[in-house]
């Protein structure tokens, strides 16, 4: 018996895997876990059933054309060879091919990306702008060969001649419509020429239409500053770019009626306001010219003097209130008056200088009450009823030796 390495048996089994036909090229159904995308663009992950597990990779050559992202608990069908990783000694599955089971890819991309988009809130209608109400140019972005730009230029010039479109032309399907479509936006954009920008083409298989649900178109259009209609496909069709749009139509000719108004409708709407504001100006000077004729009617313009007399009389009832209620006033201060002078000149001292009496004080203010309040040969003043007297006082005990002379 042979020994082998474990490089030798290793090479040996993935020999007999390349050999087999039918681990060469098969489809497997199973249920994604694991899964995980390196920053290399390679995908790992499981594929597994209710009974076994196998390891599966997708190289980037290949997962970098997938429409959709593959994740946890996504039942796919995956096609490819099974093949022995040497290194690990582990067989594996090398996925070419990679098709949600039950759904469409594109479908199931469309679902993905419109759930994303949403959750940012991109769709939200409050981002909405007001398409304008008279647009003079109008943006088109479309195939310039497409039955959708001979729509858009029909509706227009029948409703209104005189406004201008502004082709810019794209590929509308095809790997490179999505880069053209996103450069045309910002074109339009940059330049700030038009008033409202259409984006459309005509109706077509989900795979035709698929330009309008790239990321990249939602959100170029989402992000525009200039208001955009969408006008991809028939009434039937929705796609990305439907939604992210400030308005929606289900054909391009019906976006051509949204943005380019009608010039008979206008005439008619002006010749109303028209009709309108006259019936208004006359139904204002109706309303003053009996105003006028009411005023001019009334008593004051008919005969103002009689207004004026009761004025007057009015006038001179008030001024003989006023006298009496001063005459009044006057007297009841006066009679106050009277009474308090009365009193203060009861309390005055000079009343008392009338009988004989004199305010004895020294020449700082002080009264003198008794003679102890001076000394011998202080000057003092004494007040009578008439004039002022200046004395020296010669002594109290002089004074009271005298009192008793006299009454002995």
């Amino acid at each position: 018996m042979n020994i082998l390495s474990v490089s030798a048996v290793t090479s040996y089994i993935k020999a007999l895997f390349d050999q087999d036909e039918t681990l060469g090229s098969l489809m497997v159904r199973g249920e994604i876990s694991n899964f995980k995308r390196h920053y290399s663009g390679h995908c790992y992950f499981t594929l597994k059933d209710n009974d076994a597990t196998l390891r599966a990779v997708m190289f980037r050559s290949r997962a970098q054309y997938l429409k959709f992202d593959p994740k946890d608990g996504l039942k796919v069908i995956a096609g490819g060879q099974i093949a022995v990783f040497e290194r690990d000694g582990q067989y594996q599955l090398y996925v070419a091919e990679l098709i949600p089971e039950g759904v469409g890819e594109l479908s199931l991309a469309f679902a993905q990306l419109k759930d994303k988009l949403t959750a940012e809130g991109l769709f939200d209608e409050n981002r909405k702008k007001m398409l304008p109400l008279l647009p003079v140019r109008v943006g088109v972005v479309t195939s310039p060969t497409g039955a959708a730009l001979r729509d858009i230029i029909t509706v227009a010039k029948r409703r209104h001649p005189g406004v201008q479109l502004m082709l810019v032309p794209v590929q509308v399907q095809g790997p490179d419509a999505p880069r053209q479509i996103v450069q045309a936006i910002e074109l339009l954009g940059r330049q700030n020429a038009v008033d409202v920008i259409i984006v459309g083409r005509g109706g077509g298989s989900l795979e035709e239409l698929w330009a309008f649900n790239d990321e990249k178109v939602a959100r170029a259009i989402a992000g525009s500053l200039i208001p955009v209609v969408s006008a991809v496909g028939h009434q039937t069709d929705y796609t990305l770019a439907d939604f992210a749009a400030d308005r929606r139509a289900a054909t391009p000719s019906q976006a051509a009626e949204m943005v380019v108004p009608d010039v008979r409708e206008l005439r008619k709407y002006i010749m109303r306001l028209k009709s309108t504001l006259e019936s208004c100006v006359q139904s204002g000077l109706a309303q003053r010219r009996a105003r006028l004729d009411q005023c001019l009617a009334s008593r004051v313009f008919e005969r103002p003097e009689r207004l004026l007399a009761d004025k007057r009389l009015m006038l001179d009832g008030y001024l003989q209130r006023l006298e009496q209620s001063l005459r009044r006033d006057m007297i009841t201060k006066r009679h106050s008056f009277n009474v308090a002078a009365e009193k203060l000149a009861i309390l005055s001292p000079l009343a008392v200088l009338s009988r004989g009496y004199s305010i004895i004080r020294t020449f700082d203010g002080r009264v003198i009450r008794c003679d102890t309040d001076t000394t011998a040969g202080d000057n003092l003043e004494v007040m009578l009823e008439q004039g002022r007297l200046n004395v020296r006082v010669l002594g109290p005990e002089e004074e009271r030796q005298h009192e008793k002379e006299v009454k002995f």
